[in-house]
């Protein structure tokens, strides 16, 4: 046989007696204490807070750009030109590199077109020089496209070389982490419902959002850009078509399970406003 545990009633409700047990608590010398040590608190939970998030923003900023300038890009720069010939990293680059010198090679044919009527001293010089731009044009598209290799792999190494020392610091400030994490849940708590419900729906419309797809395709072209990762076009589709998806079930279950337990009142206006 369970045994079943009855929450025992009495005539006056609870709730007025703990608020007439606060009332009392304030008349007692002590209370002036508890405030201060309340206020205590609260402050070296912001002086903490703040500390924290100064840390975690600006020390691996700093470290990855002098490490990057004074170490990585260097040392990169010195193997990829002493200790291979290649000049692209990836296919795309060469592609979009001979789409430039064909662009540039039709400029030329159709500004020589133009000027048919040159004599053939005039012709002879003309080809020259356009022999001589086009030289000159495929050298420049060498050198930019072996920098842009350099930077490519320079990215790689040095936002590894980050994600390792935010790693190091979320260990070595571990309490100073909980209590950021607890500050910023606070934060967030303690505003309106309907400005809760206000960042709700501007993050989810920029992440799931109808115009959000425009945006992922910026996101994954700069990120193929700085990692000189070849494009594929197939993988981009595939990526908008799938990830806000999952992205909006993710959301949707975390309103479900947790705001919804935490804080109602916000989950109905969040519904409100969509609506």
């Amino acid at each position: 046989m369970q045994n079943e545990t009855f929450e025992q009633t009495g005539l006056i409700p609870r709730s007025i007696i703990r608020t007439f047990d606060r009332f009392i608590k304030q008349l007692f010398p002590e209370a002036k204490k508890q405030v201060l040590q309340e206020f205590r608190i609260s402050r070296y939970q912001v002086i903490i807070s703040v500390q924290t998030l100064a840390i975690l923003i600006l020390f691996p900023s700093v470290i990855s750009f002098l490490v990057k300038n004074f170490l990585i890009m260097p040392t990169t720069e010195f193997f990829w030109n002493n200790y291979q010939t290649e000049i692209y990293i990836n296919s795309s680059q060469q592609t979009k590199a001979l789409y430039e010198l064909e662009t540039f090679q039709e400029i030329i044919y159709f500004e020589n077109f133009l000027e048919f009527s040159l004599s053939q001293t005039l012709k002879e010089q003309t080809f020259l020089l356009e022999n001589l731009s086009f030289q000159e044009k495929t050298l420049e598209l060498a050198i930019a496209y072996n920098y842009h290799s350099i930077l490519a792999l320079t990215n790689i190494i040095t936002d590894i070389f980050t994600f390792l020392t935010f790693i190091f610091l979320f260990i070595l400030m571990k309490n100073q982490i909980i209590i950021l994490k607890s500050f910023l849940i606070e934060c967030f708590y303690s505003l309106s419902d309907t400005t809760k419900s206000f960042l709700l729906i501007f993050s989810t419309d920029i992440l799931v959002g109808f115009h959000s797809p425009r945006g992922w395709d910026l996101f994954l072209e700069v990120i193929f850009k700085r990692f000189g990762l070849p494009e594929n076009e197939n993988f981009v589709l595939l990526f908008v078509a799938s990830f806000p998806v999952i992205l909006d079930t993710l959301f949707k279950y975390w309103i479900f399970r947790y705001l919804n337990k935490i804080s109602p009142s916000t989950v109905a206006t969040y519904h409100n406003m969509i609506e």
